[in-house]
């Protein structure tokens, strides 16, 4: 499959137009809402953000509207006592028709601003079932994915009936933008404080 015809943006939060956030929301419905109607719930009245909100986005446009979309924000983590300043990247989503398209891609269009940013490292979790997928956006050295690490996250909302606090065994996948990966402090635990991008 060649690649599609898309133009990158990179819009920064206080940016995007009411107008934005209703497509970006009918965009994460029709993408996430495949996997499950409870993936696509957080999308309901025109929200463009399921867990914390980004601050950057890389949008893709193509003809027929969005074609994709990648999020960044930059906090600090934990790992295990380390303060590390990252820029942790998800919401990442594919136009079903565009399945393949490649997460590189949002990747390469984000990239030149981390530098700028003078970010150390992208940070992002993944459940082990992309493991495959992300092992070919790892290789040639563009990052590496670490396992056996438990994340600690608050929830994005207050639930009377749940902990405040949820600790997931999700894949680590951490990309060298400013810093070697050498530089990448070692542990087992990984403190988000704060809620999933």
């Amino acid at each position: 499959m060649s690649s599609p015809k898309v133009q990158w943006k990179l819009r920064w939060e206080n940016d995007l137009e009411l107008s934005d956030h209703l497509e970006l929301a009918e965009f994460f419905k029709a993408t996430y809402g495949p996997t499950g109607p409870f993936n696509a719930k957080p999308f309901s009245g025109g929200r463009s953000w399921a867990g914390a909100r980004p601050e950057l986005r890389a949008i893709a446009y193509d003809s027929q509207g969005i074609a994709a979309h990648m999020g960044a924000l930059r906090r600090f983590i934990k790992v295990n006592s380390a303060d590390v300043l990252v820029a942790e990247l998800g919401l990442y989503g594919v136009r079903p028709d565009l399945e393949g398209f490649g997460i590189s891609h949002s990747i390469r269009a984000m990239y030149p601003v981390l530098q700028e940013l003078r970010i150390p490292f992208a940070f992002g979790t993944v459940r082990h079932e992309l493991k495959t997928h992300f092992s070919r956006l790892c290789r040639h050295g563009l990052g590496t994915i670490i396992e056996g690490i438990r994340v600690r996250s608050t929830l994005s909302n207050v639930h009377l009936d749940l902990p405040s606090t949820r600790v997931e065994d999700v894949l680590v996948v951490v990309m060298p933008i400013n810093s070697s990966l050498q530089e990448w402090p070692s542990g087992e635990t990984i403190e988000r404080n704060g809620p999933e991008l």
